[in-house]
């Protein structure tokens, strides 16, 4: 059996779709926690993106979690 090989990625600092602590939530676990950080992973000799992930910390603090961005979206406060 042949292995195929992964091609060559590289992680770098994606771009918030809001502004950093805005409170957003993670739909695929339902919690909710303050925007952080954006890391896109991208094809090294193209710069496709491959992936982008979230890091969600939650309010007041604790251990941040990580989901894909397009799980996440902002949470209206009145």
């Amino acid at each position: 059996m042949t292995q195929i090989e992964k091609p060559a990625t590289m992680l770098d600092h994606g771009t918030l779709p809001y502004p950093q602590g805005t409170l957003v939530e993670d739909r695929v676990s339902g919690r909710t926690g303050e925007l952080q950080d954006v890391i896109e992973e991208r094809l090294r000799e193209t710069g496709r993106v491959v992936s982008r992930t979230a890091y969600i910390r939650p309010q007041g603090g604790g251990i941040e979690w990580d989901t894909p961005l397009d799980h996440v979206r902002r949470v209206e406060t009145d």
